[in-house]
């Protein structure tokens, strides 16, 4: 048997189990047997080791308790002695768990200086020392030998213990640090009630090069507040999207109690009530806000769809801020039926406005292309009209979507092609079907003497920007495509001459519409004045590819024109006011595009803008009080006519026209307008940088009245779809979690989000 033990002591990796060196951990073994002790127990489970055989050795070695033995044997002799053995505890500390302390004594010390000693009592019992915890009365070892570390860490997890000052009992080796990491900052807001609540302001992370691997973290001095954790966890599920249901989730319940033993976690209804509170509250923020607006705000509307057949709308107020940045902001998520007619869907938008109280600063609205959004736009025109809420009879209140009629163009344009699109994807499968095949072919585009890095690829149907790459890099690939199809009798789905030539022309015409959308998207918050070169532009081609003969192609390009030039009638007046708002253009834009589009009645055109422009900027500054500086009248300024003081309304119904008369006949025969001024003075340069927010920030004491009309004009949202989803056939779709919650909730989690995120952003 001393064989044995010794071939083992030698031979097994389980003597990497004893230490060559006393620890805390492991007391030092000294004694032969000690040491064989050790190999028979790391032998606990080894097959080749029977379990009799075990016992008599560690009845051979003497053992008969636990006591200066490492804890990797104690599990196994506790199977073959029956003692009580919790791997957690350290040896000293199970030892005097165990202790019975009936006749134990407190000891008073003059020496005990470390801050620990506040929350234990010292007790001795015969020659043994024992430290009691006087907030959950856990005995641990109070020997002078043990140290303070554990009774420390007892402190750092005692459950019983607020964690007021619990940074006091961090070692000095644990706080050295050549540098901090500062958690996020949930700082808590409070309002004239003093009433709490969470705000999401100036989050920091600030990180600088730690020494030694040592962090150290700010926890800050503020008692456990269970309401504030509360919200802050309401507010990371709304600002970063997670499901409700993550309250309930076993693994995050964990994580949190070990984290803070004090935090009550809240169920699945309680979290929905605090983000429903949360909304509550930003949403006073946010009507305060919007009603402090300098300027107008244009709406727009977008479709969302949901898990199952749940569609809702979401309306984003779009606006030029006092600094003069553009922001937008979701003012409501609302779930509509599509049994729902054009009457309902309008009066649920006009009860959103009013709920708002901003039907009377509404100056535009964005919908998608179709004839149901023509009704809607129709009717509440009609609601704000009423009320004299819009400028110039609304004629730049019915804007629609840039970026949906180019990508109603280009779903078109591939319908027309679907054949040859599908031949050029089982084209690109049948290349791509064996590394044979594949060398094959590169070694026929050598032969061709084609270069290309790109390579041919399958595009993803949802994204139609990837299906004109695919198309791009197959015409490069067209001599190599031809020369396979002469030598590989099994390739069955190549392109005729015409199919080549139509494929051609329809990339051609793609081309056009990527470089178009790239440009409105390249900025977040694209302003109005970017639209109309680039649409002019678009206008130019059709007229162009009208000339193309062919019998496919032909049609296609009459549907393009027809829809393309629906939106232009609607929508040109608007592009070309806010392109003449901008300084580097002004009206020179106009004059330059409008005589190739227009030809011979480009002159008619061209006055039709300058007069919605004159009328736009008259209406403005009868509703600026800039404007009667010198009239030495008391006005009384809305957002709609101005009254004179004492006004009624009968009166005001008698002299609807006499303010703008007033204003027409009092100015000097010399005095210039803003607008005048403005388009008399040189273009300013162009360049890569310009920032006309930024110009208009800076000239709105030389044009006060003509900056209002810019703050309006520019803020209109000519493309409302998001960047990402540019050119995505899908659209919106709304979280699977979030939309099994019902309406109500959704829209408390969308709306608030979306004012946390800009919250931060900004």
């Amino acid at each position: 048997m001393n064989r044995l033990l010794r071939s083992h002591l030698i031979d097994s990796p389980s003597i990497l189990l004893i230490p060559s060196s006393p620890s805390p951990l492991s007391p030092s073994i000294s004694t032969v047997r000690d040491r064989a002790a050790v190999a028979v127990a790391s032998l606990a489970g080894t097959p080749r080791f029977p379990h009799s055989t075990r016992e008599s050795l560690v009845h051979w070695t003497g053992i008969d308790s636990l006591e200066g033995l490492p804890r990797c044997i104690c599990p196994w002799l506790q199977s073959i002695r029956g003692w009580d053995f919790d791997p957690l505890l350290s040896w000293s500390e199970r030892k005097v768990h165990a202790m019975d302390m009936s006749d134990a004594v407190i000891v008073k010390s003059s020496r005990l200086k470390s801050v620990v000693w506040n929350d234990f009592d010292r007790i001795k019992k015969g020659d043994t020392c024992v430290a009691v915890c006087r907030h959950c009365k856990k005995k641990l070892s109070g020997s002078s030998t043990s140290g303070t570390s554990h009774l420390r860490n007892h402190l750092i997890r005692c459950q019983r213990r607020s964690n007021h000052g619990i940074t006091q009992y961090i070692s000095a080796r644990e706080k050295r640090k050549e540098g901090t990491l500062a958690i996020a900052n949930f700082n808590l807001d409070q309002d004239s009630n003093k009433d709490d609540t969470l705000s999401l302001v100036n989050i920091k992370f600030e990180q600088t090069q730690l020494k030694d691997d040592s962090v150290s973290v700010n926890t800050g001095t503020s008692n456990f507040d269970q309401r504030r954790s509360r919200f802050d966890l309401a507010r990371m599920i709304i600002l970063h999207g997670y499901p409700l249901a993550m309250v309930e989730h076993v693994g995050f319940r964990a994580f949190v109690k070990n984290l803070q033993p004090l935090f009550e976690l809240v169920t699945l209804n309680r979290v929905e009530a605090d983000c429903i509170e949360i909304y509550e509250r930003e949403k006073k923020k946010m009507n305060e806000m919007l009603d402090k607006l300098p300027g107008k705000i244009s709406l727009s509307a977008d479709a969302w769809n949901a898990v199952g057949d749940a569609e809702y709308l979401c309306l984003t107020a779009n606006y030029i801020d006092e600094l003069w940045q553009l922001r937008r902001r979701i003012l409501n998520f609302i779930r509509i039926d599509p049994s729902h007619t054009e009457d309902m869907l309008s009066e649920a938008i006009m009860t959103c406005l009013m709920d708002w109280d901003i039907d009377r600063k509404l100056f535009s609205m964005i919908l998608d292309n179709c004839s149901a959004c023509d009704n809607i736009a129709i009717r509440i025109g009609e609601r704000l009209l009423q009320n004299r809420f819009l400028y110039c009879n609304g004629q730049l209140f019915d804007i629609r979507c840039a970026a949906n009629v180019i990508n109603i163009m280009v779903e078109d344009a591939l319908g027309a092609v679907s054949e040859i699109v599908n031949k050029i994807r089982e084209t690109i499968r049948y290349i791509k079907t064996s590394q044979t095949m594949l060398a094959k072919f590169n070694a026929m585009a050598k032969e061709v003497g084609i270069m290309s890095q790109k390579g041919l690829f399958l595009d993803n149907p949802l994204q139609w920007n990837s299906t004109y790459s695919m198309l791009e890099a197959a015409l490069e690939f067209k001599d190599v495509l031809i020369l396979l199809q002469e030598n590989d009798t099994s390739y069955k789905v190549c392109l005729s001459d015409v199919e080549w030539e139509r494929v051609t022309t329809v990339t051609s015409y793609l081309k056009l519409f990527v470089e178009v959308i790239n440009v409105f998207t390249k900025s977040k918050y694209p302003t109005a004045n970017i639209y109309f070169p680039e649409l002019c532009d678009v206008k130019l081609h059709l007229m162009e590819w009208c000339k193309n003969s062919d019998e496919c192609i032909n049609p296609l390009v009459s549907r393009l024109r027809s829809k393309f030039d629906e939106y232009w009638n609607k929508c040109s007046v608007g592009l070309a006011v806010a392109a003449m708002l901008d300084p580097r253009f002004k009206m020179k834009l106009v004059d330059y595009y409008y005589p190739q589009i227009y030809g011979s009645t480009s002159a008619a055109r061209i006055e039709e803008v300058f007069e919605g422009v004159k009328a736009l900027y008259n209406e403005h500054s009868i509703g600026s009080p800039l404007a009667f500086n010198d009239q030495g009248l008391a006005w009384q300024v809305g957002s709609g006519p101005l009254l004179l003081q004492g006004s009624t309304k009968d009166s005001r119904d008698r002299l609807m026209g006499f303010d703008k008369f007033l204003h027409e006949t009092s100015q000097g025969d010399g005095a210039k307008s803003d607008l005048d001024k403005y388009l008399e003075e040189p273009l300013f340069p162009r360049n890569v940088d310009f920032n006309i927010l930024n110009w208009w920030r800076v000239h709105t004491p030389r044009y006060p009245v003509l900056s209002m009309m810019a703050r309006n004009v520019l803020g209109i949202p000519m493309s409302k779809i998001a960047p990402e989803l540019a050119f995505n056939y899908s659209g919106r779709v709304l979280d699977r979690d979030w939309s099994s919650l019902n309406p109500a909730t959704v829209q408390a989690l969308v709306c608030s989000q979306d004012w946390i995120r800009s919250e931060l952003e900004n």
